[in-house]
């Protein structure tokens, strides 16, 4: 940034007009900043900003692809709220569609959904309000397995210490997208099913069996003794992920980033797995590592 050396601020003007330009100035800088205040009451709480009351028993879910992915698997939310206007005619079909299905639509100010969707993303126009997401437990989990009645060899993701809900939303699409049948999380390691990790899982949360276990490493064990061998993702590892047999029944343990597996979850695993870093950087983020895995078993199981 260039800088005039010397020069003062009013330097060549009558007093009288600097102080007119001055207070001429501080008007307009009043003006912007009232206006500023008025663009930005939603993001400042301002009375204007109010988020709707969400009505008891339900859960704002937001986004296009999040409300398009419960309309396409017959999930039609209980209620669908409307940016009026632009977004209005943008969204009509979905609104339709929404209506179609018992869906009752109400049209809100974007002001309102944008209060609404602090800390959940951006809302695209669209907050559905649905039943919260229902996860199942180690009783499920082991009379899953115990009734396995799929063609193809169990494929699970087991996720240890992962809070981030966009980490945890990110690796149930990958989980979704490699057809994983469930992601396990430990009870008091673990973000929460909300609506970010439904936004950014893009509906693969409605689908994706989530079992949610009090002990992870007694889980492992049960698991073990039911056949599935349990492959853990450490970067002291000496043996390669691509080197590792995913053809059988399979649990990949993901740990969260920086820290990694738990101790307990590590001594329980099978075997230990690494991805090759060659560059400078000494891990991936645990949803971009789950899906390098999860796809490398796509690759053997298809031959």
């Amino acid at each position: 940034m260039s800088q005039d050396k010397g020069r003062k601020p009013g330097r060549g003007k009558p007093a009288g007009e600097r102080a007119s330009h001055a207070r001429s100035e501080h008007s307009r800088g009043e003006r912007s900043g009232a206006q500023r205040h008025e663009r930005g009451g939603a993001r400042k709480g301002g009375a204007r900003a109010a988020a709707p009351k969400i009505p008891g028993g339900l859960e704002a879910v937001y986004g296009v692809h999040a409300v398009e992915a419960l309309l396409a698997r017959d999930r039609a939310p209980s209620e669908l709220w409307v940016q009026a206007g632009e977004a209005e005619l943008r969204l009509s079909e979905i609104i339709e569609q929404a209506r179609a299905a018992g869906s009752r639509v109400t049209l809100k100010g974007r002001e309102e959904l944008d209060a609404l969707a602090v800390g959940g993303g951006a809302h695209q126009g669209l907050v559905a309000l649905c039943a919260p997401l229902a996860t199942e437990n180690e009783t499920g989990l082991k009379l899953r397995l115990d009734g396995w009645s799929h063609e193809e060899a169990p494929l699970f993701l087991v996720l240890d210490s992962v809070t981030d809900p966009h980490n945890l939303g990110a690796c149930l699409r990958s989980a979704d997208a490699a057809g994983a049948h469930g992601v396990i999380v430990p009870k008091d390691k673990s973000a929460s099913l909300n609506a970010t990790v439904r936004k950014v899982a893009c509906g693969a949360a409605e689908v994706v069996p989530v079992y949610q276990v009090t002990n992870l490493a007694r889980t492992l064990d049960a698991m073990k003794e039911a056949g599935v061998w349990v492959l853990g993702t450490a970067g002291e590892a000496e043996s390669m992920a691509f080197e590792a047999d995913f053809t059988g029944p399979v649990a990949i343990v993901m740990g969260a980033e920086g820290k990694g597996m738990r101790r307990l979850t590590r001594e329980h695993c099978d075997s230990l797995i690494k991805l090759p870093m060659a560059g400078s950087v000494s891990s991936l983020n645990v949803s971009v590592a789950a899906g390098i895995c999860l796809f490398e078993a796509v690759r053997q199981r298809r031959g």
